[in-house]
């Protein structure tokens, strides 16, 4: 039974990004992993394409051919591959029971009324494959109140029309710190508790939200969300081990991976449900972790790595081994695009002495 992500998100939220530290993590945690790239404006990826649907069909072919936009190509390219689904299915027979990340392309109709993705999806889920959604959005959304009210519709549209396990992220959390100081703690955000809060502050953004008209429509807006009651958001930092962590725990949570039979992961429902995972951040920790305290976080959790680091190479030294790779504190990257490789050696046999002046 192959499990596997549909990374959904707008253009800019990171979905390659994080299909390429996903990839990097699974390896690491030594789960066998393959990524499948279905957008075909995606001529250049960071990770290793397993599957790619430009092989089938591409964009630009697509748009000289029939005299359609960026949007209009790729919406036809998905209906392309709806009508050669074989394609597709042959493709990932090839992978075995290898976990996927489908890395979907970023047009928010593929997959708020367009139905093509959806079908695509649907007819993979009756050969065995177990989905989860992973929508990503990027989190500058949270410092404009019109752009985060507008992004949760997004997510709640597209949790309706994917109608399956659905996680959304706010991707890129680490940055946040960097932004102007938000009116409400993070957890606000992440948890959307009622959004007649940000009221005020969508009649401060601008003078054309002041009246009457969109004061109604705001209140509205806020109780169709509370009333679906379906949306809250994880974090995600993907250079941060534990926040991958985290998120993928989430993940195998949401998909029914933590119950397969694969690395061990066969406990009992009860088990699993009951089980005090110390990996599992607490709501009120994101906003000392992400924000209040942010660049103690990032030290102590680099001290953590480096004694590990060293840990692993003294054991090694007594054990008569030499330091693995990972171990060893890599030299900086010096690599240019004309000459290559920059890097100095260690000693380069020149001895520099500075006069006094």
């Amino acid at each position: 039974m192959p499990f596997a992500q549909l990374v959904l998100g707008s253009p800019g939220s990171g979905k390659s990004t994080y299909c390429d530290g996903m990839h990097q993590f699974l390896g690491a945690v030594g789960r066998a992993c393959s990524v499948v790239n279905l957008d075909p404006a995606n001529d250049h990826t960071n990770y290793p394409c397993a599957v790619d649907i430009r092989s089938l069909i591409k964009l630009e072919d697509i748009m000289g051919e029939y005299q359609l936009g960026p949007n209009g190509a790729i919406l036809y390219a998905l209906e392309e591959l709806e009508h050669n689904l074989e394609w597709l299915e042959h493709g990932l027979e090839e992978l075995g029971d290898d976990y996927i990340l489908f890395d979907c392309p970023g047009q928010v109709e593929l997959y708020t009324h367009h139905n093509s993705l959806r079908n695509i999806f649907y007819k993979l889920q009756r050969s065995g494959f177990r989905f989860v959604c992973v929508h990503l959005s990027d989190s500058i959304c949270v410092t404009q109140p019109s752009l985060y009210v507008s992004n949760v519709l997004l997510s709640l549209r597209a949790m309706i029309q994917m109608d399956m396990p659905h996680v959304n992220v706010l991707s890129k959390i680490d940055k946040v710190a960097s932004y102007d100081e938000l009116p409400f703690n993070l957890e606000y955000y992440t948890d959307v508790d009622d959004l007649t809060y940000l009221t005020p502050h969508l009649a401060a953004e601008s003078p054309a939200l002041r009246s009457e008209k969109f004061a109604g429509l705001n209140e509205a807006i806020a109780k169709m969300i509370e009333d679906y009651g379906l949306v809250r958001y994880e974090v995600l930092a993907v250079e941060n081990k534990k926040s991958m962590m985290h998120l993928l725990r989430v993940i195998d949570r949401a998909g029914g991976y933590v119950f397969g039979g694969a690395e061990g992961a066969n406990d009992t429902i009860w088990a699993v449900a009951m089980r005090n995972e110390a990996s599992m951040m607490e709501v009120r920790d994101v906003q000392e972790r992400w924000i209040d305290q942010k660049d103690e976080y990032d030290r102590l959790e680099r001290e953590a790595d480096e004694e590990q680091a060293r840990n692993a190479e003294e054991q090694a030294m007594e054990m008569g081994q030499q330091p693995s790779p990972a171990s060893t504190p890599a030299a900086p990257s010096m690599a240019d695009p004309d000459f290559g490789d920059m890097t100095l050696p260690s000693d380069t046999g020149i001895k520099v002495i500075r006069r006094k002046q």
